[in-house]
């Protein structure tokens, strides 16, 4: 039994980095991650709940797809992939404006509006690639393959440029916020709205910048998927993905350079439970159950300064 357990535990730890393969699909996941939980981080700066993150990455990969598929093959590899980051991009951002849109005219909630337009986008798409999008190659509800995929870093594995451009992104993203004063205003609008407004600052000036942003990045994270880690979009590609970037933005408090690795540190635990699903006779509830723990114990803050005044 002991033994059964410690095996379990080194396959969890090291199973991750024990191959290429797998080295390099954890840092793919990381990426696609990374970008998702920027999108997410940026809401929360502004004080806004983007809950559509899963339907804009979804969106912005049909988006991606749709340039990649009917631009003409003629086009150069690098402006036939910029055009596609370009639509996913432009798909993301106007959903998170029209929620932003939304928020202005109506005073709606972001988070309820963001959901329920994620929710209503998500079959559409879903119609689409199952429908006239779909590829004739073979069963898989799915698109053809792309001729021109973002370039690959470590085969054979999956992993791309996204890692790289999702690091340079959040280090952007840092820059802005901590050393401009266009992000020193993003950033105090929506950490005290009140105070902002003392300082002459609009908060409600930049729903609109935080949520497209916000969406943006989504539609960025799914233009990855599709064009670099998959090589086509498939019905439900997205996978729970937003939902994981929210996670991880919590896990780092929204702080973009630990966004870095905290994206690396759940990419390693989904991988380390799929390798020990593999490799035992583990249940997919007990291993959803051990990361959910693992998790929850990441994203709790525990009050230490408390603690040691009370000890």
């Amino acid at each position: 039994m002991i033994s059964s357990v410690f095996s379990n535990f080194l396959t969890f730890v090291a199973g991750p980095w024990s191959s290429l393969w797998f080295a390099g699909n954890t840092l793919d996941y990381m990426a696609l991650l990374l970008c998702a939980s920027l999108g997410s981080a940026f809401a929360f700066r502004c004080g806004l709940f983007n809950l559509g993150l899963e339907g804009q990455i979804y969106t912005g990969g049909l988006a991606a797809t749709c340039a990649m598929l009917f631009l003409p093959p003629s086009c150069p590899p690098f402006v036939l992939l910029s055009a596609a980051a370009a639509a996913a991009c432009i798909t993301g951002a106007l959903a998170g404006l029209f929620c932003a849109f939304l928020k202005n005219i109506s005073g709606a909630d972001v988070l309820i509006s963001s959901f329920l337009l994620s929710a209503s986008l998500t079959p559409v798409a879903d119609y689409l690639i199952a429908g006239p999008l779909r590829g004739d190659e073979g069963n898989l509800l799915a698109t053809a393959r792309f001729n021109v995929v973002l370039p690959h870093i470590l085969p054979p594995s999956h992993l791309t440029l996204s890692l790289i451009f999702s690091l340079l992104l959040c280090a952007a993203a840092y820059v802005f916020i901590s050393k401009t004063g266009a992000g020193y205003r993003f950033h105090i609008a929506g950490y005290s709205p009140a105070f902002a407004r003392y300082g002459g600052i609009d908060a409600a000036a930049y729903y609109g910048p935080a949520l497209g942003l916000s969406g943006a990045l989504g539609g960025l994270c799914g233009f990855f998927a599709v064009a670099g880690t998959y090589g086509l979009c498939y019905q439900g590609f997205s996978g729970g993905l937003g939902w994981a970037g929210i996670s991880v933005a919590l896990i780092a408090r929204n702080r973009f350079l630990v966004l870095i690795p905290a994206s690396l540190f759940y990419a390693a635990l989904k991988s380390g439970i799929e390798q020990i699903l593999l490799s035992s006779v583990m249940s997919f509830e007990a291993s959803y159950l051990i990361q959910a723990v693992i998790l929850i114990s990441a994203a709790v803050k525990f009050p230490v300064r408390t603690l040691k005044r009370r000890i």
